[in-house]
Formats: C-alpha cells, sequence, structure tokens
C-alpha cells in the first residue's frame, strides 16, 4: 500500500495540488474538495499544526539597534544640506537611533519554520499585501491548539458532485 494517495496525477502535479489545497486552508480555515483530497489535505495540516504547536514558544528576545529617518511634525524628512570633498552640495537625511526588542527563532524553531514553509505558497489579501502563513501558523494558529493532542481539522461530508458524482466534502480547522 502506497504512503500517499495517487490522487491519479504524477508526482509534481499532486505535490501542487496538495500545496495548494494547504495554503488555502490555512489562509481561509476551510476549504471544499473531494474527500480523498481531504484526507490527504487533513493529514499534512495536521503534521505541520504539531510541528508548529511544538516549536510554538521556541524563541528568544534581543535588543537591536534600528536606525530611522527623522520626521518633523508634517511627517516629512529632515534634511541637511552637505559639501562633498569636490565642491557638490548634496542633501543628507538625518537618522536616529533607536533600541527595539526583536525576536528571535531558536534554531529548532527556525527549522520547523522551513519545514512548514515547504508545504506554502505566498500569497497576497485583497489589498494585495503579502501574507506570511507561516507566521499565522505559528503566532494565531498554533496557540489556540497548544493543550490539544491533534484533531486538528475536521471533515463534513456535503454529497456528490454533479458532474462526476465524487464525494465532495469540506475540512475545516476546528
Amino acid at each position: 500500500m502506497p504512503a500517499q494517495r495517487k490522487l491519479g496525477r504524477a508526482t509534481d502535479q499532486r505535490k501542487v495540488i496538495l500545496k495548494g489545497l494547504v495554503t488555502s486552508l490555512f489562509q481561509n480555515g476551510k476549504i471544499e474538495t473531494t474527500e480523498a483530497r481531504a484526507k490527504e489535505v487533513k493529514n499534512i495540516a495536521e503534521k505541520l499544526i504539531a510541528i508548529a504547536v511544538k516549536e510554538c514558544d521556541n524563541f528568544t528576545s534581543k535588543q537591536v539597534k534600528v536606525s530611522a529617518v527623522r520626521l518633523d511634525s508634517k511627517g516629512n524628512k529632515i534634511t541637511n544640506t552637505k559639501k562633498s570633498k569636490n565642491g557638490n552640495e548634496y542633501l543628507v537625511v538625518e537618522r536616529e537611533v533607536k533600541t527595539d526588542m526583536q525576536r528571535v527563532d531558536n534554531p529548532s524553531r527556525l527549522h520547523a519554520r522551513r519545514k512548514v514553509m515547504n508545504w506554502l505558497y505566498k500569497v497576497k489579501d485583497a489589498e494585495g499585501n503579502s501574507i506570511n502563513l507561516a507566521n499565522k501558523l505559528f503566532d494565531e494558529i498554533a496557540p489556540k491548539y497548544k493543550d490539544v493532542n491533534g484533531g486538528y481539522t475536521r471533515i463534513y461530508k456535503i454529497g456528490p458532485r454533479k458532474g462526476d458524482a465524487a464525494e465532495m466534502v469540506i475540512l475545516q480547522l476546528v
């Protein structure tokens, strides 16, 4: 018996379909697909969520110096005129250095994040802004399942598809 369902596709096509479905599941919280595909996506999604739950709080914070542009009361950049060695004048933007707390992943969390990113595509929201689904998985989805051991997704059967009578289901995060 094979480790994964073949879904009637070549390996590269099958992986593309599954990656797209996993990405849609984490982006929207639920997807509608055939039963065979949903079972495969459920296996993958459960493993990814389990990885994220395990590494949920595995990070440290450190102070980092950040150089930022100084702004006036109207929000415009403050500039100064400087003179170069050969006599040319040019504008230089004033900058201020701030210290800021930044989160740094530990090595095992970084490895887990890279594993998760292998199964996710880059997506954009309605306004065209990029959404980092790995961040969403680690920061929003995984903390919800911190005390749960498995069973992160649920499959609802909704009946056969009209064209080919394939069993359709809704796969959603619990």
